[in-house]
Order: structure tokens, then sequence, then C-alpha cells
């Protein structure tokens, strides 16, 4: 039975909801994945660790969640024309399809590595075609969409007469012209702010597909209607996705997912917002970006050391996931004794000596935290007021004059593994401590050996494969 009452702040109205399924007890999220061209960058993981912890906060209050995140495998235009997954398979030497393979796997490991757990369902917009294509047919019948020179366009004038564009920006159509990722070939369409649905392919072309219209490929945003309503139906709970893409890709969702069904895609929209790395915004394009696996291992020219994946995810979710978030050295170096600080707690109150008697004073102020832990995660998943109170706990830990009884000892720690590592999603367990600590010994000391031998292919390899599992490992000292 859900009883608890969530509030969320839903972007198409700027505003704290209450958040209420519209079926009892079941939720439909789908959250815009990476367009895999590259390794994920870091920016990219804190997106997904966010839509991973209100993921894990639904399945924890009772409701069935179908979690669709899509890849995107077609490719997005660049400036000159040519499909980024495209140039990526120039450059590498590769088919396209082998290029988007790797770097979905990089991404899964990237985001395992992390402890995010697999959506429901993670569709691909290469092996949706033919329903983009249908979506495609529906909208032109609708005099919603317009073929010209083997491309299509939404007619953003026409639909524009009915409804509202740019429900989620605040843009209007005068305001396009200098915004929108406009793509090329400007004088096929009718209003130079309409967007394409499909577009003819040059001979050059790799990624292609037949279509009624010409060889082409679909446009950027029709891939994500396409899926969304194949598995979460016409209207559904929440869409998600970077806050970077509100405009053009989500008022542009919104605008051929109500002319094809005639329904609002999604009842609530929540939007992450960006990591930056120099106060600057984190992106592939720019340069100005970092690797989770250049943290992980240490190799770096910004960070002084390794961090472990743990102390990174921490990190993340000492800020609210609709903030603005600079990552730095000294930021982590801080996150990580923190997350130490809260291991310790949770090993003190472990091996803590424990009376066989109740201590009711104490179990009404732990029920009580409780109950301000639940509260900072309903208030629109407030994952650093949750951290404040997690380390708040040590003061009636402490405080208690009476030796703590089994049940408060055995309620709290339940209560620190529902929060730390089933809701926020780290993994501090150390039931196998004493097994996994041989292993990773013995691994030292081959490595060390092999370091010693000048065998430095076998001591990176190492190093490299137990950074993949998060132990990560510091050669500068």
């Amino acid at each position: 039975m859900i009883s608890q009452e969530l509030h969320i702040y839903n972007s198409l109205t700027n505003s704290k909801e209450k958040f209420k399924s519209i079926e009892d007890n079941s939720i439909g999220m789908y959250v815009c994945g990476p367009t895999v061209y590259s390794d994920v960058h870091l920016g990219n993981c804190r997106t997904f660790i966010s839509f991973d912890v209100i993921y894990r906060y639904f399945t924890h209050l009772g409701y069935n969640v179908r979690y669709v995140r899509n890849i995107t495998d077609v490719g997005h235009l660049e400036e000159n024309g040519e499909d980024r997954i495209s140039k990526k398979a120039k450059l590498e030497k590769l088919e396209p399809m082998e290029v988007a393979q790797k770097y979905t796997n990089d991404f899964r490991n990237t985001l395992k590595t992390f402890n995010a757990l697999d959506p429901s369902i993670e569709p691909i917009a290469s092996g949706h075609i033919h329903e983009q294509i249908a979506i495609i047919k529906d909208l032109i019948i609708k005099d919603l969409a317009y073929e010209s020179n083997g491309s299509v366009y939404f007619d953003l004038v026409q639909y524009d007469k009915n409804n509202n564009y740019g429900v989620l920006s605040g843009r209007d159509l005068e305001n396009l012209k200098s915004n929108s990722r406009a793509l090329d070939n400007q004088e096929d369409k009718k209003n130079e702010f309409d967007f394409a649905l499909w577009k003819k392919a040059e001979e050059k072309h790799l990624m292609k597909w037949e279509s009624p219209w010409s060889i082409g490929f679909p446009g950027w945003h029709l891939e994500c209607t396409a899926m969304s309503t194949k598995y979460l139906g016409d209207h559904f709970d929440i869409h998600g996705g970077g806050m970077d893409l509100k405009f053009p890709h989500h008022d542009c969702e919104i605008a051929q997912s109500n002319g094809h069904t005639g329904k609002d895609p999604a009842k609530y929209w929540i939007h992450a917002n960006m990591l930056t790395l120099n106060n600057k915004k984190m992106s592939k394009s720019t340069g100005n970006n970092i690797l989770p696996n250049e943290l992980f291992t240490g190799k770096n020219d910004i960070f002084s050391k390794a961090f472990d994946s743990n102390v990174i995810r921490f990190f993340f979710l000492q800020a609210h996931y609709r903030n603005v978030l600079d990552i730095s050295d000294s930021a982590l170096i801080a996150s990580e004794k923190g997350y130490q600080k809260l291991l310790e707690i949770i090993k003190r109150v472990r091996n803590i000596e424990v009376s066989n008697d109740n201590n009711d004073e104490l179990y009404d102020k732990i029920k009580k935290w409780e109950h301000k832990c639940f509260s900072c995660l309903n208030d629109d998943f407030n994952t650093p007021m949750l951290i404040a109170e997690l380390f708040n706990s040590t003061k009636f830990i402490n405080d208690t004059d009476k030796k703590i009884g089994n049940r408060e000892r055995d309620y709290f720690l339940n209560l620190i593994d529902i929060f730390l590592n089933k809701i926020l999603g780290l993994s501090y367990s150390d039931s196998n401590k004493s097994n996994n600590d041989s292993i990773l010994e013995v691994l030292m000391e081959i490595r060390t050996e092999a370091r010693l031998n000048k065998n430095y292919d076998l001591s990176d390899k190492i190093r490299d494969k137990l950074a993949n599992i998060g132990v990560n490992l510091n050669d500068k000292d």
C-alpha cells in the first residue's frame, strides 16, 4: 500500500506538485538516453544517476515502475551535415553500428560501475524506424507535416494555430530562428523554424533507411515519441532528461506527440541540471569534460588522486538534481571524507555493545529521524537534505544515556541500508569484506611484483580491471 505523499517539481508548470500516478500503484517513466558516438562523460553520468535515485525511490514506495531509457544510435547532424556516429565510424574505420555498440557498451558498463539499476526497457532508435515512419504518415494526413524534396518537416505554424508550441521553454515561434538546432537545406522548409521528421540522405551518408519519401533517416526528436508511446502509451506519468533538452528537443516532442495522439505525452516533466567543470558546461563538443575512468584511475591533469565510484556518486547526491554542480578536486576530497564518516557511523553502530532490554526513548528518536529522512525524499527527491539527516543520526546515537537495545540497533541499521544502499544506491555493504580483502591483497601483491619486474602491461591491466569494479589505485605517490 503506497502511503507516502510525494511532491515533485514539474517543469511543465514550473512548480512543485503533489505526485499522483495515472494508474494506481503503477508508473511509466521515460528518460532520454545518450547518443552513442563517444565515451559517456561525467556530466551525462550525473543525469542518469539522478534518475536512478528517482527510479529507486518510486520502487521503494511500492510502485510498479516501467522505466524506459532510449539509446540514440542513429546520430545527430552536425553543422556540416555529417552524422556524428558516421563521422566517428570513419575516424575509427568501423561500421556505424560497431561504433554505436562500442559506446553503448561503455555507457552501460560505466553506469554499472556507479551502481545504477538497469531500466525496464532500453530501446534503440534504429530498431524503431517503422514506428517513426508510421507517426510521420499520420502527421502528414493531419496536415501537421509536409514532404519537400524527399525530406519531411513538422509544420510549426500549422500546429501553433490550435496549440501552444514551447510550453516547456516558454519560447514562441518568433524567437526560434536564432535558437533552434535547424538542419541543413533551409530552402526546403515552409517556415525556417520547422523541424525535420525525416531527412533525405546524401549518397555519402552511411546511416540511411528506405521510406515512402526517400532513402534517408529520421529527425532527432521523433525517436523519443515513437518509443515512449510504444512502451508507455499516449499519456504516461513522467518524462525526464537533462535541463539542456527542454528546448528544442522536449518542446518538439510535445508538439509532435500532441499532434499525433491528441494528448500531451507526459503528466510530469523532470529535468536534471548540468555538471560543470571549471564553472563551464561539461560538453564533449567543447572538450571541457572528464571521463569517469579518468577519475577512477587518477589518469588526468585536473585531480590529485583516483576516486572511488561511490565517492563520486555521493558527491553528485550532495547537490539537488535541479541545481548546477561544479566538480573540483577539493570538492571530491571533501565528499570522500564525508562518505567515510558515514561508513564509520555504520561500523560503530554495528559493533556497539547492545542490551537485551529495549530503549524506548531511543526508539522514538529513531522513528522521528526516519520521518525526517522520508520528508526530505518526498520534497522533490532532496538528496542533500537526506544526507544531512544521515549525518545527524550521530546525535541521538551518541547522546543516549542507556545502552542501545538489539531492537534499536537493528532498526537503525535497516533504515541506513534503505536510505544509503537501496535508495541512494551507495554500495557500502561489507558482509563479504574479509574474503574480498584477501582477494584484493593477492592482486595487489601480483601487481607490485609486476611493477618491480617492469611488466607494466600486466600492472596496468590489473589496475584498470580493478578500476572497472570501483577499486581505484593511486600511482602518484
